[in-house]
């Protein structure tokens, strides 16, 4: 399971966000450092697609897909070198596999903070680039020892040199001049603006889309951004289905924020999703992009895998219109597919196998 970590300045709303992704119900002060340990929690990934499929298979189970979420303790100018709470949490943000800036564009006088998204972002960069920067360079010193003996490291270690030039102007890796083939050298280092970023841009109630969006998305060099009332969507999230409809629509909203930021998680780490469904349950399952079916039948069961002979396989807005699996089978509009058919995010499949 994918590991996103939310990282942001104190009261930026991180544990907002992650109470609403996991439903948790960890209270929130409104004051500096309420989050002094790292919390990790599993996410579900809504997706109005398995709403959708439910919904015409009267499924009496639906099963989302889940990613797991870490709330890191905020961080403050000066964490790399040991300003606030020191730079310990820093080494909890290796273990993941992306990380989602929460940045603050809120106002309000009874929580203290920074409410520039933008400069939220140039702090959070820059404490990141220096503790990478500090990594790096005792990382170089044994590698330089080491590539006198054997000469084979010599590009590892000029592309960690390159690296450190970077870092020291205060550049992540992921929008530095690094060429692909140099960044591939540097996967060893495990360095922290060596991973997969996106930015969650968190407004107030009445402030809508934040106006700073185009900013911080040029800043992370086109990547994805999303703007969300976070105390908002925390409030939404724990009412019921049919009351959660109702608020939405009274308050003009199309379409959860969590369901935006979860897209753009997956879509930011390269995962896609495929769907089983029928009258028992729907069930969401995440892959790779670019996997075969093969694969993607090992995600339910590895018996699935090994006695693989065909997927029937529909795209799931097909059989939405369609009105259910049978239909779509009576008239002829489920694909029979092989081993290397090359599953498409929102495919509904039914594995034939035999072992």
């Amino acid at each position: 399971m994918e590991k996103l970590g939310l990282v942001g300045l104190a009261n930026s709303g991180k544990s907002t966000l992650y109470n609403a992704l996991t439903l948790s119900s960890t209270a929130v002060a409104p004051h500096p450092f309420s989050t002094t340990e790292s919390v990790v929690g599993d996410a579900i990934v809504p997706d109005h697609r398995l709403d959708r499929l439910a919904e015409v298979h009267s499924s009496r189970k639906r099963v989302y897909a889940h990613i797991q979420v870490a709330d890191v303790a905020g961080l403050v100018s000066g964490s790399s070198s040991g300003a606030g709470l020191g730079n310990r949490f820093l080494g909890q943000i290796r273990e993941v596999d992306g990380i989602v800036y929460v940045l603050r564009a809120f106002t309000d006088p009874l929580v203290p903070g920074d409410d520039d998204p933008l400069s939220n972002l140039e702090t959070l960069e820059l404490e990141l680039a220096l503790a990478d920067l500090a990594s790096l360079e005792a990382i170089i010193d044994r590698r330089r020892r080491a590539a006198r003996v054997d000469r084979s490291l010599q590009p590892e270690l000029e592309a960690m040199q390159a690296a450190r030039d970077q870092l020291a102007g205060g550049t992540p890796i992921y929008r530095s001049s690094l060429p692909a083939e140099a960044k591939e050298l540097l996967r060893n280092a495990f360095l922290l603006t060596d991973k997969t970023v996106l930015a969650v841009v968190n407004t107030g109630e009445e402030e809508g889309v934040s106006v700073a969006e185009s900013e911080v998305a040029a800043r992370l060099g086109g990547g994805v951004v999303v703007s969300a009332p976070l105390k908002l969507e925390e409030e939404l999230v724990k009412l019921p289905l049919e009351e959660r409809g109702e608020m939405m629509e009274a308050l003009g909203v199309e379409r959860p924020a969590l369901e935006r930021i979860a897209e753009a998680a997956y879509a930011a780490l390269g995962r896609w999703t495929f769907f089983t469904t029928g009258d028992k349950e729907s069930h969401a399952w995440t892959f790779k992009s670019g996997s075969n079916a093969v694969v993607c039948a090992g995600a339910i069961h590895s018996d699935l895998a090994r006695g693989f002979i065909r997927a029937e396989v529909i795209f799931w807005e097909d059989l939405v219109e369609i009105g259910s699996w049978s239909k779509a089978k009576a008239v002829g509009k489920l694909r029979l597919e092989g081993k290397d058919y090359l599953v498409a995010d929102g495919d509904v499949l039914e594995i034939r196998f035999n072992v």
